[in-house]
């Protein structure tokens, strides 16, 4: 009798729920003396974090979850593709994907993937923090490139572009031309200004919409996350902001990892995401060929993304050295 491999997205978040769990028994988070979202910096791997599962409360949401686990909106959503995000039974098993690969891309500053809607801040020796985010929908990307940070503004006051009023207008709602500080400003409390005209980094009045592509370019964050780095971010800090749908990374035991987000929108047909898959993973192995077991895993992820840190069967690293 021959065997099947189950390859549906459903089949690939249960595997990911084995490689990290034992007997079926939920995995709780281990105690820790790190702050929210903050991790040490690996010397000999390129992942942070580790998934584990929760169970849902009375009258908890999947994003009331997200937020508190320190995930955006569309991670927690496509990780738990079968669980209502408004209303999920209490006592279901949710996953935290909370394991994360770091950016191929040098590991100083702030750092924003945009398909992974994700910020990394390497804010000191031998610690990486990470935060989710929103960036830019479709029709108001969030350009990709090398700047950094400026001022910092409390309480700042936000000015609707003119397309923007136009059109709130045209809806009958007529917006001012400046909002004051308050609760009705979509800036929030904290605004960390880019040295690229228009574009900030800044907290919300609406923090569901987190980890969705949500604004007109800008980067949010949840408030609590961005008052985190506002008084710790320097002004000239450098902000490299870049799109990798695709990572992969070792682990410290030499097992090839890799994760795969939904290609932003508008770079769909822009390039083959099997072949940038593929690229990526030679990368790092030094190896031009996957084994056909790797092969099908890696097109079954990019085909059907879900933004978890899982290991790829293929290569093993070799041993590298310990250090004194």
């Amino acid at each position: 009798m021959s065997k099947h491999v189950c390859w549906t997205p459903y089949c690939v978040v249960m595997l990911a729920l084995c490689m990290f769990s034992s007997g079926g028994a939920a995995v709780e988070p281990a105690d820790d003396v790190w702050p929210r979202g903050h991790y040490p910096l690996p010397q000999y791997s390129d992942l942070i974090g580790q998934m584990y599962v929760v169970q849902v409360r009375e009258d908890e949401t999947l994003v009331d979850i997200a937020r508190e686990h320190n995930v955006g909106f569309e991670e927690i959503r496509i990780a738990n593709p079968n669980v209502s995000i408004w209303a999920p039974r209490p006592g279901t098993e949710v996953l935290i994907p909370a394991r994360h690969i770091l950016p191929d891309t040098p590991r100083e500053g702030i750092v924003i993937n945009l398909s992974e809607m994700r910020l990394y801040y390497y804010s000191s020796p031998g610690v990486v923090e990470t935060y989710p985010i929103s960036v830019g929908r479709e029709e108001f990307a969030t350009p990709v490139g090398l700047t950094r940070t400026t001022v910092k503004v409390r309480d700042p006051s936000w000015t609707p572009p003119r397309s923007m009023r136009e059109e709130a207008a045209a809806r009958g709602e007529p917006r001012p031309e400046v909002v004051p500080p308050g609760p009705d400003n979509p800036l929030g409390r904290h605004a960390i200004l880019l040295d690229l005209p228009s574009y900030l980094i800044h907290g919300t009045n609406q923090p569901d919409g987190v980890g969705m592509r949500a604004s007109r370019g800008c980067i949010r964050m949840f408030p609590e996350d961005i008052e985190s780095l506002f008084d710790r971010v320097p002004a000239g800090t450098r902000v490299n902001i870049i799109d990798q749908p695709f990572k992969a990374g070792w682990s410290e035991d030499n097992v090839l990892y890799v994760q795969s987000f939904p290609q932003l929108e508008e770079n769909v047909g822009s390039f083959e995401p099997v072949r940038n898959a593929l690229d990526v993973v030679a990368l790092v192995t030094f190896e031009p060929n996957l084994n056909p077991v790797a092969d099908r895993r890696l097109r079954q992820l990019v085909e059907n993304p879900n933004g978890l840190a899982v290991p790829l069967r293929g290569p093993i690293r070799p041993s590298l050295p310990v250090p004194d």
